[in-house]
């Protein structure tokens, strides 16, 4: 679930988001006893996205890396990449240009090569849009024009508002990682269900990109 407001131009001081994070930990930790503990134990939010990298480049990403372990995706990408040497990352135009063999002897399967394709030709007809024209456009509907390329999924899409735009109230429910997190900090013995975890972020409002971060680490605290 993410959220509807209308986008408008804002200050970007807090290196690429759209939110002050120490306001937002603040917030969380009067709004949420629960998460309040876990703040205190992860330390401060340094939740902040790379610059200069279009949507494009993202979502490419974003393909080569699902159901990969890191080690495997980094490869992979690192040899589409050297395809379009000394171009530092592919263009729409030159991506859609290469054969589909080609970027199979990179290592990318059937389905990651179609995918591409498909999003190239979407960079290419300005549904893709740039990150000017992202940042004029709420969650929903980057969700709704995004989607539509083949292997991007609402998740996908959430995590790029997330990570790479800087969006503050961004809820990926789905997420595994959010649940888990979720589970152990409240304590529950079995997996959210997503009505579960949507009603108690309420509270966490309009900050919900943040306590989902906070989540990850608890998912992952030893």
């Amino acid at each position: 679930m993410t959220t509807t407001a209308p986008r408008t131009a804002v200050p970007r001081p807090n290196r690429g988001l759209d939110y002050d994070p120490d306001q937002a930990c603040r917030h969380l930790a009067a709004a949420d006893p629960v998460l309040a503990e876990v703040i205190g134990r992860t330390g401060a939010c340094i939740l902040r996205p790379p610059w200069g990298r279009s949507l494009f480049d993202a979502l490419m990403r974003s393909i080569v890396y699902q159901q990969l372990s890191g080690k495997a995706a980094d490869t992979i990408l690192s040899r589409v990449v050297a395809l379009y040497a000394p171009a530092p990352t592919p263009e729409p135009a030159a991506l859609l240009a290469t054969d589909d063999a080609v970027l199979r002897s990179a290592g990318l399967s059937r389905n990651k090569t179609a995918a591409l394709k498909d999003l190239a030709r979407h960079a290419l007809d300005g549904t893709i849009p740039t990150l000017a024209e992202a940042r004029a456009l709420s969650d929903d509907e980057l969700v709704d024009r995004l989607t539509v390329v083949r292997g991007i999924g609402r998740w996908t899409v959430e995590m790029l508002l997330i990570f790479r735009l800087g969006r503050p109230d961004v809820l990926p429910v789905d997420d595994l990682g959010v649940r888990k997190g979720f589970q152990r900090a409240y304590g529950m013995r079995r997996l959210p269900a997503a009505v579960t975890l949507t009603r108690r972020a309420e509270r966490w409002r309009p900050y919900r990109s943040v306590a989902s971060w906070y989540l990850w680490r608890e998912a992952e605290r030893r």
